[in-house]
């Protein structure tokens, strides 16, 4: 069964009276955080068992009634094709081609988006599909019944290559057994479903599935990035694949359920969102670790799908099959309760995270810039990453304030600890010491969280930005000078070196007098080296918006490295380090 979690859970506030209190109290908020997840994990949605095949048994079960006898078998006149043809559906957006064998999807081209190599998307997993069964076939709980409808010979209403706004209308018959399938297409991204299954006269419960995951596999593998997205009594949220079971039904009010991954995504909107079935499929192929070649080392990959229809049997839905864009989702509407596309919209499916209230601001901006400014993403990202950095320059000052008026009182920080030292963690006398460290702080006009606060003002801008440049399909495949596409990373691996070397030296001419310099170099080599080297293989839109920032920062801080506040953090760290050099005695013969 699905565990369907919200991974976007907010993360409590922290306390303490120094940095490292703060640390220490954020950790300790964390931990608890984190063991209460997972002591009392969210309860997963009411998962049903497999559902009989026919109506009238499924109303038998629920009474606790005996379920009455199957009626004889009634045979239905033949409708069989007598060999396999293929149906063309195009618009401006895409080209579906459909098979009569099991009335299948067996390719769905979006027009306006290349592959990793050039080529033109297929949203169909042709691997996955090959193994776990292609795009709009049915499943049922009878595995034979699934497979002979699956694979018969449909008749369709017309054949060849067809113009949307359109139809197709699939049929089938032999013996007791009759299926329908029928197909609207429009000028958008979005179709609508209808299937039927009778045996016997009595309907079937058969859902339209799409099994065999998304076409850009390569891409989302980059990132582990496959998620089952779902929207449920007002509830939106996503799960990832390693906690989504593979055959799980969920009977319970849906407004849309799909598989998604960091740019397109197979959604199914229910006709009727309060009669919702939806299996949750879930399986794994293996594939090349480098997409460029073949014959390199296997990995496996979660191939997540999903099956919706109706409880009452036959299956109404829509489905939007294509990319996570804005404009685009915020078209697309699930099924409001008078029967109507006036719901939610599909926005949702883009995964900002905890920070959506700034990254869809942050995004709307960047689009803003790009759309009516500079018509390249590469360079409305260092626009923005420009524009943003100098809007924080004055928390910038402050922290710097805040740091000179602590190193100025240090002295006498010192004579207190020395006035206390040696006392044990219980003793009562460290309350005095406290008291006496505050009234200091009080008297000097120090905000003990002066250095940290505009810190914590920054974090979530920054990751904002971050989950920005990380989900923005408007990024993919969009070039910039040497970068051929700005959600790759860096083929020349230029800016992740720019960025180890640039920020060694912000951390080197930052000036540090509270920080022990063996400590400092460490930092100065370390930090630089950890963020650099992880930018290695993400997207390089992000590396230039982080390359950027560091130049910029770079250039700022030679400039109040020359102003009044600059040059005495200097020679306040000049002293300290010249005061812990160890002295040299020189003996005479």
């Amino acid at each position: 069964m699905a565990e369907i979690r919200n991974p976007n859970a907010s993360s409590p506030g922290s306390g303490g009276g120094d940095t490292r209190s703060l640390l220490f109290f954020t950790l300790l908020a964390l931990g608890a955080l984190m063991a209460y997840q997972y002591f009392h994990p969210p309860v997963p949605p009411k998962t049903q068992s497999p559902a009989p095949t026919t109506s009238a048994q499924t109303a038998s079960a629920q009474s606790g009634a005996p379920a009455a006898q199957s009626p004889a078998p009634v045979a239905a006149a033949s409708v069989q094709a007598a060999s396999e043809t293929t149906t063309v559906v195009e618009n401006d957006l895409y080209r579906i081609t459909f098979t009569n064998r099991g009335a299948q999807v067996t390719s769905w081209i979006l027009k306006r988006y290349k592959d990793s190599h050039g080529q033109p998307l297929d949203l169909v997993n042709h691997a996955a599909a090959a193994r776990f069964g292609l795009p709009l076939s049915l499943f049922t709980y009878q595995p034979q019944l699934t497979k002979q409808l699956n694979s018969a010979l449909y008749q369709p209403s017309v054949t060849g290559p067809v113009t949307a706004p359109t139809g197709i209308v699939f049929r089938y018959a032999a013996g007791p057994l009759t299926a329908t399938k029928t197909f609207l297409f429009n000028e958008s991204y979005v179709i609508d479903i209808e299937a039927s299954v009778e045996e016997n006269g009595q309907p079937v419960r058969a859902l339209v599935q799409w099994p065999s995951g998304l076409g850009d596999l390569d891409e989302a593998a980059q990132y582990n990035y496959v998620k089952f997205a779902f929207s449920s009594d007002g509830k939106r949220d996503t799960t990832l694949a390693r906690k989504t079971s593979g055959g799980a039904t969920l009977n319970q009010p849906f407004d849309y359920a799909g598989p998604i991954d960091l740019y397109f995504t197979a959604t199914f909107l229910p006709a009727n969102p309060a009669d919702a079935t939806v299996v949750t499929l879930h399986n794994a192929i293996d594939v090349p670790r480098d997409q460029a070649d073949p014959k390199s080392r296997q990995i496996s990959e979660p191939v997540l799908g999903v099956a919706v229809g109706d409880q009452s049997g036959p299956a109404h839905t829509r489905l939007f099959a294509g990319p996570l864009q804005y404009d685009v989702l915020g078209a697309i509407h699930t099924t409001s309760p008078d029967g109507l596309a006036t719901g939610e919209d599909l926005r949702p499916l883009v995964q900002y995270g905890w920070f959506k209230f700034i990254a869809e601001p942050l995004f709307l901006l960047l689009r803003f810039v790009h759309d009516h400014l500079i018509p390249n993403w590469g360079w409305s990202i260092i626009v923005i990453t420009l524009v943003f950095n100098l809007l924080m320059l004055p928390t910038r000052f402050t922290m710097m304030k805040s740091s000179l008026k602590m190193q100025r009182v240090q002295p006498k920080l010192d004579a207190i600890k020395r006035k206390y030292a040696g006392l044990k963690p219980t003793d009562p006398r460290r309350a005095e010491m406290n008291t006496e460290t505050m009234k200091l702080y009080k008297e000097e006009g120090i905000n003990m969280y002066g250095g940290c606060l505009p810190l914590l003002v920054q974090m979530p801008l920054f990751y904002g930005y971050y989950r920005v440049l990380l989900n923005a399909i408007e990024l993919r495949q969009a070039s910039w000078g040497w970068l051929p596409n700005l959600a790759a990373a860096d083929p020349l691996h230029i800016l992740p070196i720019t960025i180890i070397i640039s920020m060694f030296l912000v951390q080197f001419i930052t000036p540090s007098p509270g920080m022990d310099p063996a400590q400092r170099r460490m930092m100065a080599f370390m930090m630089p080296a950890i963020f650099g080297f992880s930018m290695w293989g993400f997207a390089s839109g992000l590396a230039l918006y982080w390359a950027t920032g560091n130049l910029l920062n770079m250039a700022l801080q030679f400039g109040i490295n020359r102003s009044k506040m600059g040059r005495e953090l200097n020679e306040i760290a000049a002293r300290r380090a010249a005061a812990k050099r160890p002295r040299t005695i020189n003996a005479r013969r």
